[in-house]
């Protein structure tokens, strides 16, 4: 549907980078849109730029979430928010892991069964979920946060089988390295971080992906875009590594291994 056959959206992770793009972008189609992120005064700082309405709720408190779904129809869902606790797997907390589940796999459904439902009851509504290109390839990072991406790229593809037959269209939106201060956040607040990750690159901003987004809502209604990934043209995904075997400690005549 364009966007004049709806009115109200709930973008999560709306406080900075992609979340606040989209924010941006759905404002100046004059859609009523419910912000939604941890950081009150960031959230107030987009408010006043945008008219958005801001709810400093963090996605994981389920039963702010649902008064707020409770009290407002949505026709476009954003799940959007992430976290992600970079190490190997076999370096892994189970704080990592839980934090990581819970913010990104398990608020996104959670939010789905509050918000799809209605979508389905009166025929219209567009859910746009943030993956990520982790979630399909394999790259020296977090197994947590790739398995948790992968999960949203499966719920994406069954939320349509859900609804089939109404029209509620679903897109998955999987960005590789996009010029955001995410990796500030991930890996701390250090001029370092911007020159490993982002100085130097050309990278597609934050308003690349909300406009992306925006030509999937406001294609036809005939039209369901399910799945958009959105790299720098200069990152590929994959690559053949193959490793040698390293040489086992072996006892010494003690029975003590000897490195």
């Amino acid at each position: 549907m364009p966007f004049s056959d709806y009115n109200t959206a709930l973008v999560t992770g709306a406080s900075s980078g992609i979340g606040a793009a989209v924010v941006e972008r759905l404002r100046r189609e004059n859609i009523e849109v419910h912000a939604v992120a941890r950081s009150a005064e960031a959230l107030q700082q987009l408010a006043g730029r945008t008219g958005c309405i801001a709810h400093a709720i963090d996605v994981t408190d389920r039963q702010a979430v649902a008064e707020l779904t409770r009290r407002v129809e949505f026709d476009i869902l954003v799940n959007n928010a992430g976290v992600d606790r970079p190490k190997k797997f076999l370096e892994a907390e189970d704080g990592d892991i839980d934090l990581i589940v819970d913010v990104n796999l398990r608020a996104v459904l959670h939010i789905c069964r509050l918000v799809v439902p209605g979508m389905v009851a009166r025929d219209r509504g567009h859910v746009i979920n943030i993956s990520s290109i982790a979630g399909a390839y394999n790259f020296g990072g977090n197994s947590s946060y790739h398995a948790t991406k992968a999960g949203v790229s499966m719920l994406s593809n069954q939320l349509r089988i859900d609804a089939f037959g109404k029209r509620v269209r679903v897109t998955e939106i999987c960005p590789g390295r996009v010029a955001t201060d995410i990796f500030n956040h991930v890996h701390g607040d250090d001029p370092s971080i911007r020159e490993r990750f982002i100085d130097g690159f050309e990278l597609p901003q934050a308003a690349d992906i909300a406009d992306a987004i925006a030509f999937a809502i406001a294609a036809p209604i005939a039209v369901n875009i399910g799945h958009m990934e959105i790299t720098p043209t200069l990152q590929v995904m994959g690559g053949l590594q193959t490793a040698k075997p390293q040489p086992s400690a072996k006892p010494d005549q003690s029975g003590e291994p000897n490195p």
